[in-house]
């Protein structure tokens, strides 16, 4: 645990200094997925979380989270110079709308140092465009299934290898990865972790937005992409395996890793 540690939070600060996220998240069949990640960024720490969405996934998230800033996609796009992290794919879907967003965010910021993290359905719609670069600072967290459609290989063949299935995304990507499994492993090109913690408390619907918006709250607060991922992955997992001690691992839900997160950051504070 003495291997973690978390951004250090100075007194004299504002919620400028912990930095401002734009999350793209969510359509009409996945709200809560633009909640959880909304949610899980301001609760590691970062200052100012902007949710661009349309306006039916708006009203409903804005009910259960009135801390964040609310925005229609097209009027973001004029904003996109205020942001310091970027977040795009928790329940985005797969629409021509979607997918021309996707494009035209990457765009914008591939000859930016602006950090980007691609989860979920961002994932599916980096898979079907070819010759995208990415970033210099984009971290990607697939599961096998979406590591599989991004090398265009069977499932089976990314399970029989994962350290090699994540250190070729990190080649055929140029960025950090995060490779989501029961021992997750995060690398770039010159460096491989595998976390050793978490549980099937975290094999549900909602768990993976909930990292994605951690690792972008961390990002927010000027940890490096690589370290970002780790405390992140560590987080997530901690949390989960504090929530399954009380709840088992059969109930905990997407939502209780919210609740117990801020546990898991207390341990590393006090360790």
């Amino acid at each position: 645990m003495s291997d973690y540690k978390m951004p250090i939070r100075e007194q004299d600060s504002n919620k400028r200094t912990f930095g401002k996220i734009l999350n793209v998240a969510g359509c009409d069949n996945y709200i809560g997925a633009a909640y959880l990640s909304s949610y899980s960024a301001y609760k590691v720490g970062a200052g100012y979380v902007a949710l661009a969405s349309d306006m039916n996934v708006i009203k409903s998230v804005s009910q259960m989270l009135p801390e964040a800033v609310y925005m229609e996609v097209p009027y973001a796009y004029r904003r996109l110079n205020e942001f310091d992290v970027i977040l795009i794919g928790c329940g985005i879907g797969k629409s021509f709308a979607a997918k021309n967003n996707f494009k035209f965010l990457i765009n914008f910021f591939k000859d930016k140092e602006v950090p980007v993290v691609i989860d979920a359905d961002g994932l599916n719609i980096l898979s079907e465009m070819h010759n995208l670069s990415l970033p210099v600072n984009t971290i990607i967290t697939p599961h096998p299934a979406e590591a599989a459609r991004l090398l265009v290989k069977d499932i089976s063949d990314v399970l029989a290898d994962l350290e090699g299935s994540a250190m070729e995304l990190c080649e055929k990507y140029n960025c950090t990865v995060v490779l989501k499994t029961h021992r997750t492993i995060i690398c770039d090109k010159s460096n491989m972790f595998i976390n050793e913690h978490g549980n099937s408390a975290l094999a549900k619907a909602g768990t993976g937005d909930v990292l994605a918006g951690i690792i972008s709250g961390l990002l927010a607060q000027k940890v490096e992409p690589l370290e970002a991922a780790k405390l992140g992955v560590y987080l997530h997992s901690r949390a989960g395996e504090i929530a399954s001690e009380e709840l088992t691992e059969y109930s905990v839900m997407a939502s209780d890793i919210l609740k117990y997160l801020p546990r898991a950051i207390k341990e590393i504070l006090h360790s």
